[in-house]
């Protein structure tokens, strides 16, 4: 995760670059000598305060100056109004159209009426997903689409292919998570994997990622989740 390479390299909030020219070419050479190759940016473009420019790296955001010397790792708060203009811009570039997700390579799993309509992509060795479906199991009156993405652990494909093939995914998925029963091996022409998050419209930028059909008709449900998507 981004965050992480962020949190790793850097100790400060400002860096030097030494670039000998400005301009969006320099920047992304710069991002990829500091961050790795797959820190890929998305794009540049002038921010709305402090006279930087954004870049945009997956749904994260950094900063540079307008000659390209200096990146500035951080979050831009205004003092009157409080207001976060980083988190306002990562929530805004962490937005999906809900339809546009292809459920159909989702485990489905539906509780009561199941009015309150979800997804998330999740790892079956996430120890934070197995957190979130525990906490979840009181939950009721849900449609919770949930994405299998295995990349964790050698054995996260098995799994996923595993519960994909089960009889009763859903079943199967919230035995291995809620209570460690291990999904017994299968052989079908599943697309376990084939929904994870490839494009714009579906960023993930940590696991379990959940987008919300909704946003507003969770926050009350289960306040101790904190709900990564609007």
């Amino acid at each position: 995760m981004i965050k992480n390479i962020i949190a790793c390299a850097l100790a400060a909030l400002s860096i030097t670059v030494g670039l000998a020219h400005a301009g969006e070419a320099e920047i992304k050479k710069a991002v990829a000598e500091i961050f790795g190759p797959n820190a890929r940016v998305e794009a540049v473009r002038k921010a709305e305060a402090l006279g930087l420019y954004e870049v945009q790296i997956g749904t994260d955001v950094i900063y540079a100056d307008e000659n390209g010397e200096h990146f500035v790792i951080g979050n831009i708060l205004e003092t009157k109004t409080r207001k976060n203009f980083t988190e306002l811009r990562k929530a805004k570039l962490a937005q999906i159209k809900f339809s546009d997700l292809p459920l159909e390579l989702a485990v489905k799993t539906v509780r009561g009426n199941g009015k309150r309509t979800f997804a998330t992509f999740e790892d079956p060795n996430c120890g934070y997903c197995k957190k979130l479906a525990k906490e979840m199991v009181g939950m009721t009156d849900i449609t919770m689409y949930t994405f299998l993405y295995p990349i964790l652990s050698p054995d996260s494909s098995d799994k996923s292919k595993a519960i994909w093939c089960a009889g009763d995914r859903a079943k199967a998925w919230n035995k291995w998570m809620v209570g460690s029963e291990a999904p017994v091996a299968g052989t079908c022409d599943g697309a376990a994997g084939q929904g994870r998050c490839a494009g714009p419209e579906t960023r993930c930028a940590w696991y379990p990622t959940i987008f919300l059909a909704n946003a507003n008709a969770f926050r009350d449900m289960c306040p101790s989740i904190a709900w990564s998507r609007n």
